[in-house]
Order: C-alpha cells, then sequence, then structure tokens
C-alpha cells in the first residue's frame, strides 16, 4: 500500500491572511542567520502520454508523511504522560548509535513560562518566530484561515467528489458552514476539549468535514490508518482519549466494534459511507449526525473557537514506527496553517482569483504529508480538491486524473515506478517505427533538461529537437497520462531511484523531491522548476533553517530543522520529545544529508539504518540497494545486510502482481518481469520458479548485475558477497514495509534470520564479489 506527499502547483503567489492573533501565542525573539526567500519561476508546462494506467494495486491509500520519520528503537518506553524528567546540559541520548551525533536533549522550561516543546494535548508552546519575512508573519488559527479563504474564495469550488455518475461539489462558503453543522454535532455528542475524533477511511468530503469540524469543536482530528488492526485502531483512539470515531463502511466500523468495551472514553461512531447494516446505540449514519447539530446554537461553538490560540494543539498524526507503538505527533493551529503558507509562497501557488489551482486527494489522509496539501495549502489559495475512487491505487487513478486534470500532482515513489512500469510494458509493444521515435525523444529531452538543471539562466534557448519532441512525444505523454495542465509533479515520503528521475526526465515530466517528516508539519524542503537538482530534495521553504549535526569529512551529518513547522512534541511522552529535539529546539530527524556548493540538500541515508561491518567501516545500505535494483530490472526490493558481520550479503525480491483486494504480493511475475525473463533465456513465469536459485538464466543475470555493482564499489568492505531470492515481494500487508513503502529491517531481518543467518555459516569469508549463494 502506498501512501503520501504532495504540493500543489503555477506561477504567482498567494496574498496574506489579514491578522487577528490571540495575545496567548509566546513569540520567541528572532533566531541568527537569514531565512531563505523563493522566488517564483514560471516552470516549462510541456507535454502528456499515450495509453497508460496506472496499475498501482501495490499501493494502498495507506502510508506516510513526506519523508515521516519512522520510529525506530528497538523497546518502546512506559512513559507517565504528566513526568517530564528535566536533563543537565550535558547529558547525551542513551541510544549509543546517536550518542555521538545527537546533542543535550531538551532542558524543561521554567515554571509557568511556555516551551518550545510539551507532551500535554492541552498546553501551549513558543512559537519559533523570526523577526522578518514569512517567520515573522502574524500566527492563525485553524478558524482563522479558513474564515479567511470563505471572504476571498467563497463561490470558488472548494470540493468535489463523484457519487456514482454523478458529480457534486461544495464551494468555500458551504464547506465553511458544513464543517460548523459538524462541529456542533460533535459538541452534542459529548466531544470534550483536547479529545480526539479518530477517523478511519478513504479520502471524502466528510474526512475533510470531520476534521475541521473536530478542530472547530476544540478536539483533536485523529486519522487513523484504513489498513490497522483493530488492536491498532484501539491503541491511537485509546491514546488521544477520542470521544467520537468517524468510520468509512461497515468493514472500518467492525474493527472499532471488536474494541469499543475497551474504549473509556467512546461515546459514540458515526459512518459516512453506505446504508447501517444494523442500529446500535451511539452509531449515527452521516445524515444522522448532522442532523444532528442543523439547529444548534452557535453561540457554545463560537465561544470555543475565539478561546482557541495559535500555539495550542489540534491535530495528532500518529506516526506508523517500525517497532514499537505509534507516536502521536501534536501540531498546533500555527504548525498548519504557517506551513500552509510558506509552502504555497516557495512553490508560487496563484490565488484562485487569477488561477485555480486543482489536485487529486488519494493519498491516505493519516499522514500530515496528503492533509498539508489536499485540505491545508490548498484552502489557503483557494483551491478546488477532488477526490479519487477508493480503488485509485488499484487502477482507477489515471480515470481520475484525466477527468480534473491537476495543475500539480503529487505521488509517492511506488506511484511513479508504477508509472514507469507500464509505460516501458506498453513501449515495448509498439512498432518499430514508434519504438525508434519515443527513444529519440527521450534522449533528446533527458539531454536538455538536464542542460536546463546544470546551466540555468545559460539553458534559455532550447534546441530545435526538443520542441519537435516535445510537439510529437511529450505532448501526448502528457494527455494520456491526465497532466498535461500539471505544471508540477512531486514526488517524496520515501527515496525514489535515479533511474526512476531521469526515465519522467526524459520525458519532459521533472519529478520535484520533497523532503519532510511529521514532525515539520509535512514539508521541509521541496524543489522547484528553477531550483532543481537530480536526486536533490531541494531547499527550505522560506522561514525554515537547517543545520547538518556532527558532519564528517565529506559533509555529512544529521540533518536538523528549525521553524514554525516543527511539532510541539509528542502525546503522553516526555522521553520520546527529548530524544527529537536537541537543548535549542533543533528537531533531529535522524536522516544523514549533505549540501552541495549551491545549497541543495542531498539525503545520504539514515542514522540507524548505517551498517557497520566487523571491520568497523560505516556504510549506507539505500545506495547499494539502488544500484542493484537499477541494474536488475527484475529485482522490487533488495535490503542490504552486514552489520557487525564480515562481508555484506544482500535479500531479493523479484517483481511480482500483487492482490488488488488484499494487497498481498502473488506467486504470478508481472508482465514486465516475464518479458524481462525471456530476453534472458528463462521461461519462468512465477516467483516460485526463480527463487533460492531454481533458474540458472535468472541466478546468472542477477549475480551480473551485481558484478558490475561491485565494480563500481569505493572499498572491498562494500562488495556484496552472497544474495538470495525470497520465495514473495515485501509488501505492507506481510509487514515488510511502511505504509509509504519504507522498508521495515528490524522487522525483515526478523523473518528472514535463517536465512541470513546461512550467509555466515561458513567459515572462510568470501574475496571476491563473484560468488553467488548456493541454492538452499
Amino acid at each position: 500500500m502506498l501512501l503520501l506527499l504532495l504540493l500543489s502547483v503555477a506561477p504567482v503567489v498567494t496574498a496574506c491572511e489579514p491578522t487577528a492573533m490571540s495575545e496567548a501565542a509566546v513569540m520567541e525573539p528572532p533566531r541568527a542567520g537569514a531565512f531563505l526567500e523563493s522566488s517564483c519561476g514560471v516552470g516549462d508546462s510541456a507535454a502528456s502520454l499515450d495509453d497508460v494506467i496506472v496499475d498501482a494495486e501495490n499501493e494502498s491509500s495507506e502510508e506516510e508523511s513526506p519523508g515521516e520519520r519512522e520510529e525506530e528503537s528497538n523497546t518502546q518506553d512506559e512513559v507517565n504522560s504528566t513526568k517530564t524528567t528535566k536533563v543537565s546540559a550535558d547529558q547525551t541520548s542513551n541510544t549509543q548509535t546517536v550518542k555521538a551525533l545527537r546533542p543535550n536533549s531538551l532542558s524543561v522550561p521554567a515554571a509557568g513560562e511556555p516551551g518550545l516543546w510539551t507532551s500535554q494535548g492541552d498546553a501551549i508552546v513558543k512559537l519559533r518566530m523570526g523577526d522578518s519575512g514569512l517567520a515573522a508573519e502574524t500566527p492563525l488559527t485553524v478558524n482563522q484561515m479558513f474564515t479567511s479563504a470563505v471572504e476571498r474564495f467563497g463561490d470558488y469550488t472548494a470540493l468535489s467528489w463523484k457519487d456514482g455518475e454523478q458529480k457534486k461539489s461544495l464551494n468555500y462558503r458551504e464547506y465553511y458552514q458544513t464543517c460548523r453543522t459538524a462541529a456542533k454535532s460533535f459538541l452534542k455528542l459529548g466531544l470534550q476539549r483536547y479529545h480526539g475524533v479518530g477517523i478511519l477511511g478513504f479520502n471524502s468530503a466528510e474526512w475533510f468535514i470531520s476534521d475541521i469540524g473536530a478542530i472547530l469543536a476544540g478536539g483533536f482530528a485523529v486519522g487513523i490508518y484504513t489498513t490497522n488492526s483493530p488492536e491498532a485502531c484501539q491503541y491511537v483512539a485509546e491514546n488521544c482519549k477520542a470521544n467520537i470515531i468517524v468510520v468509512e463502511n461497515h468493514k472500518q466500523l467492525e474493527k472499532i466494534l471488536q474494541v469499543e468495551d475497551k474504549l473509556p472514553h467512546l461515546k459514540a461512531i458515526i459512518q459516512y459511507k453506505d446504508a447501517l447494516k444494523e442500529k446500535r446505540p451511539n452509531l449515527y449514519s452521516w445524515a444522522e449526525f448532522m442532523e444532528l447539530g442543523r439547529d444548534e446554537p452557535d453561540a457554545p461553538l463560537d465561544a470555543i473557537i475565539s478561546s482557541q490560540k495559535p500555539n495550542q494543539c489540534c491535530t495528532l498524526i500518529y506516526t506508523s514506527g517500525t517497532t514499537g507503538q505509534p507516536k502521536g505527533v501534536m501540531l498546533s493551529h500555527d504548525n498548519l496553517t504557517w506551513t500552509a503558507l510558506s509552502t504555497s509562497r516557495h512553490v508560487c501557488l496563484t490565488d484562485a482569483t487569477q488561477r485555480q489551482e486543482e489536485v487529486v486527494s488519494y493519498l491516505p489522509l493519516s499522514h500530515i504529508a496528503a492533509q498539508m496539501v489536499d485540505i491545508w495549502v490548498t484552502m489557503k489559495v483557494g483551491g478546488a480538491t477532488h477526490f479519487a475512487q477508493p480503488d485509485a491505487l488499484k487502477g482507477s487513478l489515471v480515470n481520475t486524473l484525466k477527468e480534473v486534470r491537476p495543475t500539480a500532482f503529487m505521488g509517492v515513489p511506488r506511484v511513479w515506478e508504477k508509472m514507469q512500469e507500464k509505460m516501458k510494458s506498453l513501449g515495448a509493444k509498439s512498432s518499430t517505427v514508434r519504438r525508434k521515435l519515443a527513444a529519440w525523444a527521450k534522449d533528446v529531452g533527458l539531454q536538455t533538461n538536464l542542460t536546463k538543471m546544470n546551466q540555468s539562466e545559460a539553458a534559455g534557448r532550447t534546441p530545435l529537437s526538443y520542441h519537435l519532441a516535445k510537439k510529437l512525444v511529450f505532448k501526448r505523454v502528457r494527455k494520456a497520462l491526465g497532466l498535461d495542465r500539471c505544471s508540477r509533479c512531486y514526488t517524496g515520503a520515501a527515496p525514489i531511484t535515479k533511474d526512476t528521475l531521469e526515465f519522467f526526465l526524459s520525458l519532459d515530466i521533472p519529478l520535484y523531491e520533497l523532503y519532510g517528516m511529521s514532525e515539520s508539519t509535512g514539508p521541509h524542503t521541496i524543489s522547484l522548476p528553477d531550483a532543481f537538482k537530480l536526486t536533490s530534495c531541494g531547499k527550505e521553504i522560506p522561514g525554515c533553517k537547517t543545520k547538518l549535526h556532527n558532519p564528517d569529512e565529506e559533509g555529512n551529518g544529521e540533518i536538523c530543522f528549525w521553524g514554525r513547522h516543527v511539532f510541539m512534541g509528542y502525546l503522553n511522552m516526555p522521553d520520546k520529545t527529548e530524544e527529537a529535539l536537541d537543548a535549542e529546539g533543533w528537531l533531529h530527524s535522524g536522516d544523514l544529508g549533505k549540501h552541495d556548493q549551491n545549497g541543495y540538500l542531498f539525503i545520504t541515508g539514515r542514522i540507524k539504518e548505517l551498517i557497520i561491518t566487523a571491520g568497523g567501516e560505516n556504510i549506507p545500505p539505500v545506495p547499494i540497494e539502488d544500484a542493484v535494483k537499477e541494474a536488475v530490472p527484475l529485482i522490487s526490493n533488495a535490503m542490504l545486510i552486514g552489520d557487525k558481520k564480515k562481508f555484506l550479503s544482500m535479500l531479493l525480491t523479484i517483481k511480482s502482481q500483487v492482490n488488488a483486494e488484499t494487497g498481498d504480493p502473488e506467486d504470478e511475475l508481472t508482465p514486465e518481469s516475464i518479458e524481462i525473463c525471456r530476453k534472458l533465456g528463462s521461461n519462468a513465469t512465477r516467483v516460485s520458479e526463480i527463487a533460492g536459485g531454481r533458474d540458472r538464466a535468472v541466478q546468472t543475470a542477477i549475480q551480473d548485475g551485481i558484478n558490475r555493482v561491485n565494480k563500481d564499489a569505493t572499498s572491498n568492505a562494500q562488495r556484496i558477497q552472497k544474495w538470495i531470492v525470497l520465495d514473495r515481494d515485501f509488501s505492507v500487508t506481510g509487514g515488510e514495509l511502511g505504509p509509504t513503502m519504507k522498508l521495515k529491517r528490524p522487522v525483515v531481518a526478523k523473518m528472514y534470520k535463517e536465512q541470513i543467518e546461512n550467509f555466515y555459516k561458513e567459515l572462510s569469508t568470501p574475496t571476491t564479489p563473484d560468488n553467488p549463494l548456493p541454492p538452499k
């Protein structure tokens, strides 16, 4: 399954909101250093495609935030919700891996004085205000930003969707009033201040209305993964003290009913799609729910809204940890409204009064990435959000894209990879003439765009061949994908290979990388058309800063964030909050990165993913894994092994079909994989015919690819000595991947412990890269 981070687009900037700041919001003195202000360059809008269908059934609508950080500690601490431990200035983290890299833990503020962080849901924090630029903009609550949007864009379409074949929509004025009605209904059902409203379902108008209605009513909006088990739903609902849970359909309702008796705070359940299959106490259809608040007086709700402050929590994002229980990331009103402002300025969105931005909502709203783009950034500029069908990631997304023709589109790497695979498969079936035309156009597109990227202003003139390729190929490609109006296409939430980036660049569709995490309210850096480097995730959004902590001789250090997008803390987890924030309030990402001479940020690894061999060499696994996948197109997932070992080994999986209903990988190979096998002289049609070295032709091809990767290794220690093809691909449902398709290394290591131990059973250590693992 898949999931998330997206950003809208177009030329021009949006106007600032009216003021109206609550005097209770505490400002911090300006920080040293200038804040980045971005310029709005107009990108070259370019092309469209042929007959392409996005067959991304493997990405369910579940998952992580733009670069969302996963919880990777191997033990889960029991934390008292009211206890905060004061840490001395010289105390270091108790995690050995990070010990040398992380500065002192965050010190506790003086009694009565708000600090930069809290672990209590009803507390306020000091905002990281600047003295100029966007960092100094007046803080706003969600209600203030929304009412400003209504004043400016009241009659413009805010939300639209298809109900069967019928198109429906709400304009901004209707949208706001509906959210107020929902808020009054929540209050009538007994929603208490600082208690959660869980939302469990696919993207819809009801999802947005529940989210904003919960915030207006003084509760916490809490998205829950639609793939969560009943027990996982129970944890989130209990942790946020959910008074109300909104579910999409009977399937999701059943999960809550299974754990209902274990949720002491739960007062009501609302089902927003399909008719209720049975009547139960405190169970409401959407229509019944909305009717509850329709005639309720405005005064109680207005009193709650007027008491809200920008530096109070209004939303909880639960991290999808690789181990242990998820952490509730507390985001304030200012986190949401300010990040929406800075992001919209950075990517140069247009106000609806000039040209309305349009986005498609399909990535999981349990992540801040999708929320930030689909709800908050779009609201900031009066854009229109169109809802995809629930089976978007099983094949229908391309149809929605063709209907909506969005002005910006965000896909996690697996979405782009699926598009790439489908286009390659279709291209292989084309006539010789069309294949040659496509190859010529792609070569022209790649060289022209690389020249533009590297020479910037000097590349103002484009060759005649590019204009011809654009007319003959690129425009048709974009049109077939529904991206003919899309001036920016984004990728984020997980690493993307250089091969995929170059593939789309060759089609004149540059993919702009984003980087951030739940704890930074989504984006921290974003690439732009006029500030774009292949494999870089760009530069900071305005008003934010980056520092690299403890850089090595090559400039690689832990990436740390500063800005008003930095979260308030983890709900009821002071210890975990202190691990994430240092004594000065910088957010430590756990990611390793470096800047080039022009200030572009490149992600080079993750601290807790670093492999430290028995010989003491530090090896980041992702670049080697990506190189293997690029060298051997059959490979779907690769996991490098070698921590505390004498040499490196690797677990490999083959690209296979995915069950459209369950998301489970199947034994049957994808059409692309079958084509590759035929070219290799293999008749394999199933993974079981290849796994464990059963197919000699495929075995030889994989070894040849690994040999090529090994030739480029910077040292003998970085060469892959042994490998094995596993019986099935990794998946979210299988537990090997997180919601955004990130590899859960500790989980995989445990699942395939026997295979890994077999790598290292021999007494002699291989000394050449030409040693494939014998079939087991």
